[in-house]
């Protein structure tokens, strides 16, 4: 018998990571459910887990690729132009052609598109954001400049470098890349202008699209509620619990120690 309860009791170990992984799944399509009921929308999930960034870049495991595309795109087409659309938005971004093809097919839709950033959204993720008619961001959450990398250069600091040096000092390899960086930021920045379209008077959707692709500022330059607002995005904070609950329902793969840790319930003083 104790034979038996042993071998019992490996299988539930063995077991345990996909019944949790099951639990969180039902909780996850629960929440969407409450949420397009309670809204009247299409609720669309972008959550990329596994991030790994440096300074002035992000090397990642996860990232907006053209299977997202593809399954983000299914999803509109299979919501009436009517209904309106609800994305929850977590990535530190990714490709430019996937991020572009879901920023366009949200800014066709006709239903209103609200893009919900309960952390952050940066770089493609910021593209997305651009699409929608509001924004809705958590009081830390933060969006990213759009300025296109060419593998690990800003395509705008590689303009800038060569344009001080005299061509001829200027090897060949690196006037292919400032090309390249030159024709890249000319098409994020015409694709952030077809977003803004109708949004802003010409002059001010011109001036945001320089902010934005021109590097202004270092790739992961947190672009706050705050100056969100200064720049003139259609930024709300009313961020719905339901939406942070979500997020809890996506966690970090385990590390053996975790690197964060409390005690997960209010704390409030005594009385």
């Amino acid at each position: 018998m104790s034979i038996e309860l042993f071998w019992l009791f490996i299988l539930l170990i063995a077991l345990q990571p996909l019944i949790k992984q099951k639990v969180m799944e039902f909780g996850r399509k629960r929440l969407l459910v409450k949420l397009e009921q309670q809204r009247s929308s299409r609720m669309i999930l972008l959550v990329h887990r596994q991030e790994s960034m440096v300074l002035l870049g992000f090397p990642i495991f996860r990232f907006i690729d053209i299977n997202d595309s593809e399954e983000v795109i299914r999803a509109i087409h299979l919501t009436d132009d009517n209904v309106p659309i609800d994305m929850v938005l977590h990535t530190p971004g990714g490709l430019v052609l996937p991020s572009t093809q879901i920023a366009r097919a949200l800014r066709k839709h006709k239903g209103k598109v609200t893009v919900f950033v309960p952390h952050y959204a940066m770089s493609g993720g910021t593209l997305l954001a651009l699409a929608a008619d509001e924004i809705v961001m958590s009081e830390h959450a933060v969006l990213g400049p759009v300025d296109p990398q060419l593998g690990q250069f800003p395509a705008a600091s590689l303009l800038r470098a060569v344009a001080q040096k005299p061509v001829a000092d200027v090897d060949d390899s690196t006037l292919i890349l400032a090309d390249q960086a030159e024709k890249a930021i000319t098409q994020v920045r015409n694709s952030v202008l077809e977003l803004l379209e109708g949004k802003f008077p010409p002059e001010k959707a011109a001036e945001l699209a320089r902010l934005l692709t021109g590097g202004t500022w270092t790739h992961d330059f947190a672009i706050t509620f705050e100056i969100a607002q200064t720049l003139g995005l259609p930024v709300s904070s009313e961020m719905p619990k339901e939406i942070l609950e979500l997020m809890s329902l996506f966690p970090q793969p385990m590390r053996q120690i975790p690197a964060v840790e409390y005690l997960p319930f209010p704390h409030r003083p005594k009385q």
